[in-house]
């Protein structure tokens, strides 16, 4: 817990009093509890006028237009623009985290750039894009603020995009994905182990919020797992991954092998290897599986989109840009041109054509309010 300091900001929610004064945040599974002046692991709630507030409400690190497979997303509207965000801080502590100077930001003064709800959505209008992505650091830990944007954006038939490790408690999951339309869940690692000594987490938590997702909602989510050399990357580990995917998820959540770089705390830890993204994408595949794709990696075949049942390519990818499009519009989504086999997602008529540029946005309409 951080050292008692001034803090200001935005009522928050989730949190309740204990017996003995202190204020327990109900947001995440730390559930850090703060006396006056005092900021949870995350930094960015903390504890004022004895109350838990948000501090990053209304600013964020920057704004840019991505294309919609960077999230990585390949089955949410492809090839479309999406204009991501995020703010500062997380409520994990991962080793190998490649946002830190973000996520593990101390110095509010990377937060440069302000903007309201409002602003936020007609920017999304104004840029063309299909929808926004709350990213680059944790959106849990700003669950007010991406409430209040997505509330502004569904008003405006914009979607909306959650890239989160689904670190959350039962209580605000609910509210959190209620408004979210697609979701990238970062599931890290597949052992308790991994998320307490790597990331200061534990596992049980993010799998729950997996099983309230398929169970319990509409959201379209994908699965992410950055396979780092030695920690999370055995056979093993793979095999026992995907099977609890395959039984508890179901064959169609695809599911992302991305390739680690040496980062923060982890620098002495080699890249991964094109053969061991190769092989967990195997393993996936044999587990049942139907769509697995490896990532951070030149590899088309490990980036395109395949039918399961005859293997027609459907949508072929080089990195973020398409090319093939074998998909047929069907009442209930896409299926495949060849042999008419149903492909889960959601699709349109025909792909974007955003391509992979990145279009970084230096002002938004309103930039100087803060609510």
């Amino acid at each position: 817990m951080a050292k008692t300091l001034d803090i200001v900001g935005v009522s928050g929610r989730y949190w309740h009093r204990l017996s003995d004064g202190r204020l327990q945040c109900d947001l995440c599974p730390r559930l850090c509890k703060l006396r006056e002046g005092q900021r949870g692991l995350c930094f960015v709630r903390g504890r004022a006028n004895d109350e838990i507030v948000l501090t990053t409400y209304g600013r964020s690190s920057g704004f840019c237009v991505d294309p919609i497979e960077k999230k990585p997303l390949n089955h949410f509207l492809p090839g479309t623009p999406v204009l991501s965000f995020g703010t500062a801080g997380c409520n994990l502590a991962c080793k190998f985290c490649q946002n830190w100077d973000i996520s593990k930001s101390r110095e509010f003064d990377r937060l440069q750039v302000s903007a309201t709800p409002q602003a936020i959505a007609d920017t999304a209008v104004k840029t063309g894009s299909c929808s926004v992505a709350y990213t680059y650091n944790d959106p849990v830990i700003f669950l007010e603020y991406a409430v209040d944007v997505a509330q502004a954006c569904r008003e405006q038939d914009v979607k909306n995009v959650a890239v989160t490790a689904a670190y959350i408690t039962e209580q605000a999951r609910e509210e959190f994905f209620h408004f979210m339309d697609a979701a990238n869940i970062d599931l890290k690692a597949f052992t308790d182990r991994f998320y307490w000594k790597v990331c200061g987490g534990h596992l049980e938590p993010i799998l729950d919020t997996l099983l309230y997702l398929k169970n319990e909602t509409d959201v379209w989510f994908e699965l992410t797992t950055l396979l780092i050399p030695g920690e999370n990357d055995s056979e093993a580990e793979i095999e026992a991954m995907t099977q609890w995917i395959m039984e508890q998820l179901g064959p169609d959540v695809p599911l992302h092998f991305t390739a680690f770089h040496p980062d923060w705390k982890m620098t002495n830890i080699p890249s991964t290897s094109i053969r061991i993204l190769t092989r967990s994408r195997k393993i996936a595949l044999e587990a049942g599986l139907r769509h697995v794709y490896t990532g951070n990696v030149h590899d088309f075949k490990g980036s395109s989109t395949y039918c399961y049942d005859c293997d027609e390519i459907l949508i072929g990818r080089d990195w973020y840009e398409l090319s093939t499009w074998n998909l047929v519009h069907t009442g209930a989504g896409a299926a495949c041109k060849n042999c008419g086999a149903e492909i889960a997602g959601v699709f349109k008529d025909q792909p974007g054509t955003w391509g992979s540029r990145c279009q970084p946005i230096f002002s938004l309409p309103g930039q100087d309010s803060y609510p």
